[in-house]
């Protein structure tokens, strides 16, 4: 039996369709030449349209735009490590690795996505993690390379952390990552049914209808009985300025491999909405070692799984010190 759990960043897949560029081929030929080979025309490449932006997506765009400025004014969305005045230790990780690891930021239970943190086992993938990332008309072709290429980089990163497959693909897709504006947002429902058919209402739902202080989110399958996860479906705002764009891609994707929640006291780290750090810092990167380290178990509560916890947290850090 599957059950669906749904992250977000907020203020604090099935692919869609990616248009090919066609290559037709010249049919007029060009006049003769005395003397000279006859050369047909290049072949006309034909790029795929981009999708006007309507006047709610362009308002995003200015609104996101904003959030950016300010949260930049304030000293925010850093990319260095923290290292210099966020030192932490042995006891500050594990900490922060139960309160990440076992507990789920939202509740669906209720049939509504609600924002209530609950204790769950430990989950992750068993399976290699299978990357299919998919854009939306409303993405230029010019920046598709460059984007392909970041979230290539990034899961290879991630893969060396965690000792786990974790790869782009094209085929045998288990984790949609999917870019995308609002107004694609709202059409998105048969795409993820497809990709997910036992994904719940309430997830369905908090994906379609993304609000504005939700930049983004990842919902993810479990199955209930082995605590592995199957799938994963995440959706990152087409309109995000390009760093709020990059937090977007490195929480949800590490969100995605089984570190669910986020924590006040996580520092330095993405998995905190205060939005201090934008990328993933180093205690991010211990963080998801531990988690696909083997003696940890899929299915551990907190309890059994904290004198571990404790110990490769020591491991890491090199003591409490």
């Amino acid at each position: 039996m599957a059950t669906l759990r749904s992250l977000a960043k907020t203020l604090k897949g099935a692919a869609l369709p990616v248009a090919s560029a066609a290559f037709l081929a010249g049919c007029v030929t060009a006049p003769a030449v005395v003397g000279r080979a006859t050369q047909p025309p290049p072949p006309r490449i034909e790029q795929p349209k981009v999708a006007p932006p309507s006047p709610a997506s362009m308002a995003l765009r200015t609104y996101y735009a904003g959030v950016q400025a300010e949260l930049l004014s304030r000293g925010l969305m850093r990319t260095d490590t923290g290292a210099k005045d966020a030192p932490f230790s042995a006891w500050m990780l594990s900490a922060n690795f139960t309160r990440i690891a076992f507990f789920d930021e939202f509740d669906s239970s209720s049939g509504t996505l609600v924002a209530r943190e609950t204790e769950k086992r430990l989950r992750r993938w068993g399976k290699p993690v299978r990357v299919g990332l998919a854009f939306g008309n409303s993405v230029p072709q010019s920046k598709r390379g460059t984007e392909t290429a970041r979230v290539r980089s990034f899961l290879a990163r991630l893969s060396r952390i965690t000792g786990h497959p974790i790869q782009l693909v094209d085929s045998n897709i288990n984790f949609h990552l999917q870019i995308l504006s609002t107004d694609e947002l709202k059409s998105i429902g048969p795409t993820v049914r497809r990709a997910d058919p036992g994904i719940g209402e309430a997830e369905l739902r908090s994906i379609i209808n993304m609000p504005e202080s939700t930049y983004c989110q990842v919902t993810y399958s479990l199955n209930e009985g082995s605590n592995l996860i199957e799938r994963a479906f995440a959706v990152i705002r087409a309109e995000h300025p390009d760093l709020l764009h990059l937090s977007c891609l490195h929480e949800e994707i590490a969100q995605g491999l089984g570190l669910p929640n986020d924590s006040p006291a996580a520092r330095p780290s993405i998995f905190n909405d205060d939005q201090e750090f934008a990328t993933l810092t180093p205690m991010d990167e211990l963080m998801l070692r531990m988690l696909y380290d083997k003696r940890l178990q899929p299915g551990m509560t907190a309890a059994e799984a904290r004198p571990i916890i404790d110990q490769l947290a020591e491991d890491l850090v090199g003591g409490d010190s």
